[in-house]
């Protein structure tokens, strides 16, 4: 009974301040019987009045409706999802023949070459097999059909993922190509989703960050780096465009508006290429004098124009400016988490 004279006591003054031009409404409620819960009805009338609030901020910012995408040529999709699967392998034999290079290092020399340490690690990679089932599958083969193939131990495997220097392979026509960049997370160890759900999560989760650079026109990863989770998007671009060869030219180069920094785009701008990064909401002009301010300072505007308009100007902006090749690089990270899975098999970046 206390308690219920306690809330009732409140929502009479806070009914008191906010209708104070309605005092009949407060006599209203000083009616009620005291075990009456007023209180519950004020904050169902905030909750809505919030909801109609949110509703009407909202409502020039709806977006259009997406087309829905749907499989035309069932045949080779469902040939593409078979070959998966197929263990069918070739190899060549110049790969079985190869001697490791020759690095002046201290300890034993190498027996296995980077190129057969890469390809069982790519097994390991698309099968999701475990180091030491990874050298049982290598056994296999080498009994089956290769018997001159190399089987290092589970141990060597582990260690020379540390250290292997991979070559993405690249498949160009030479004319000045489209890059887009974006990253993802993806995690080392930690609990499962359903545990989560069911008892909550742990301070024991970590996860690494994967960068990539991605061709739109045909899908090839160009560029790709792991680093922690703390680390931006904009503080590894630089590294990213490294591993461009400095003989290929760069069209334009998308990202999201975490690329938006000035160092960004003084890098892109040294690549000779063209930013293709949306303003931050509520962007202001840059300096003339800092590098790339050209083109951010005219997207600044153009958008700003479009916005006396309509309220859609940044979608506007978007289609106009071709930004929307950039999702592409989300269905990479797609393919990226269905091959590999969403947790890492080594912890260390390195690896």
């Amino acid at each position: 009974m206390v308690s219920d004279v306690r809330h009732e006591s409140v929502w009479l003054r806070w009914r008191c301040c906010i209708n104070r031009a309605r005092p009949r409404s407060v006599d209203v409620y000083a009616q009620q019987p005291v075990g009456f819960p007023c209180y519950r009805f004020g904050f169902l009338r905030r909750f809505l009045l919030f909801g109609f609030e949110k509703m009407r901020r909202d409502k020039g910012k709806t977006s259009e409706p997406k087309a829905r995408y749907r499989v035309k040529s069932w045949s080779a999709y469902n040939t593409g999802l078979i070959n998966r699967g197929n263990v069918t392998m070739w190899i060549d034999e110049a790969t079985l023949a190869e001697v490791p290079e020759a690095e002046p290092m201290r300890g034993r020399p190498r027996l296995y070459s980077d190129a057969l340490i890469q390809a069982l690690l790519g097994i390991k990679t698309v099968f999701r097999l475990p180091l030491r089932a990874l050298q049982g599958f290598a056994q296999s083969l080498r009994k089956l059909t290769f018997a001159t193939l190399p089987v290092p131990n589970y141990t060597t495997l582990s260690r020379r993922a540390q250290t292997l220097a991979v070559q993405l392979p690249v498949v160009g026509d030479g004319e000045p190509s489209h890059l887009v960049v974006d990253s993802t997370r993806v995690k080392v160890y930690g609990e499962g989703e359903w545990n989560v759900r069911q008892h909550g999560y742990s301070k024991r989760r970590t996860w690494r960050k994967v960068h990539l650079g991605l061709d739109p026109n045909t899908g090839q990863v160009r560029a790709a780096l792991m680093t922690h989770q703390d680390v931006s998007d904009g503080d590894v671009l630089a590294e990213l465009l490294d591993q461009i060869p400095g003989n290929e030219l760069l069209d334009v180069i998308g990202g999201d508006g975490a690329y938006d920094t000035k160092p960004c785009h003084a890098t892109i701008v040294a690549c000779g290429a063209t930013p293709s990064i949306p303003p931050r909401e509520g962007a202001a002009h840059w300096s003339p004098n800092t590098c790339g301010a050209t083109w951010r300072n005219d997207a600044v505007d153009v958008i700003e124009v479009i916005e006396v308009i309509s309220r859609v100007s940044r979608r506007e902006w978007k289609k106009d400016s071709g930004y929307h090749r950039r999702s592409l690089a989300e269905n990479a990270m797609y393919r990226f988490k269905t091959l590999t899975g969403n947790c890492l098999w080594a912890r260390r970046t390195e690896s």
